[in-house]
């Protein structure tokens, strides 16, 4: 497992940055915003970076699920009230008395665009040949306070001191030694997985998180370019077999045996096919 050190952090040195100065006015959060941002370019290259915009939008989410978080234990904390307490009980019993809604079971979800998940702590992305994780950590941290473990089928990464923010097994087995993790702007670990199986979407990262479903994954047709004439025929053939079945229409093999067998007909029509299947 190759890992970034913090050495190769510290020795790229840059120059000193100014403060920032702002203002914020709760009516225009948006033009706080595009200033913080415009201070960003003009002081470090960080915006020029292809994984700019998913790091910020992964503060983002991560900023949204602690604010919902704290509203949600807020409501747990208030006490009911009677009133609104009493008039609740007799649409709920008539709900449960249909369906218990412990019975009620859900399925997989739709992937995010980059065919995975965002989740409380940290998000991931696939493609067919990696999986790059993305956590969070508070600002400052440094790379030697960070406790990362990749193994062929499982995954810890944590800081010390600390409960572990991802510790399970792997959806399926990587190549550790093709696996890296570094820490970015002393705020974002990102974790690159290098699939053993290239030829497959992941569900999941981590064993028991919540499953995607990988009929609504979204290749990118870019990529197809760099892979070797052999594994890019059976990708297309794999996007193709996905999009006719999403539309209930028959996949590659079908139809080629529909093509066989109507060949067969044309060469022989003395013979009564009209009970004749395709399975």
């Amino acid at each position: 497992m190759a890992i970034i050190s913090e050495v190769e952090e510290e020795s790229c040195s840059r120059p000193s940055m100014l403060p920032f100065r702002a203002t914020f006015d709760s009516s225009d959060p948006l033009g706080f915003l595009h200033k913080v941002f415009d201070f960003l370019g003009e002081q470090s290259d960080y915006l020029k970076k292809p994984s700019a915009e998913e790091e910020i939008a992964a503060v983002v989410r991560a900023a949204k699920e602690k604010l919902k978080k704290a509203e949600k234990e807020s409501v747990e904390k208030k006490p009911p009230d009677p009133v609104e307490e009493k008039e609740s009980v007799k649409p709920t019993m008539a709900a449960s008395s249909s369906k218990p809604l412990e019975d009620k079971k859900d399925g997989p979800i739709v992937p995010n665009k980059g065919n995975g998940t965002d989740l409380e702590n940290y998000s991931w992305v696939q493609t067919l040949q990696e999986v790059t994780v993305n956590i969070p950590v508070p600002t400052g941290t440094k790379a030697r306070s960070v406790v990362c473990e990749i193994k062929k089928n499982r995954l810890k990464l944590g800081l010390k001191g600390q409960d572990p923010i991802i510790d399970g097994e792997l959806y399926r087995p990587v190549k550790p030694d093709d696996c890296y993790w570094n820490i970015e702007d002393q705020k974002m670990i990102s974790i690159l997985l290098t699939k053993q199986d290239q030829m497959e979407w992941w569900k999941c990262c981590v064993k028991g998180e919540p499953e995607i479903d990988t009929q609504k994954v979204e290749p990118e047709n870019s990529k197809l370019a760099d892979l070797d004439p052999e594994t890019r025929s059976t990708v297309e053939k794999m996007m193709f077999d996905q999009r006719q079945k999403q539309m209930g229409l028959p996949t590659s093999d079908e139809l080629q045996k529909q093509d066989i067998l109507k060949k067969f007909m044309s060469q022989h029509p003395e013979m009564d096919f009209t009970n004749a299947k395709i399975n």
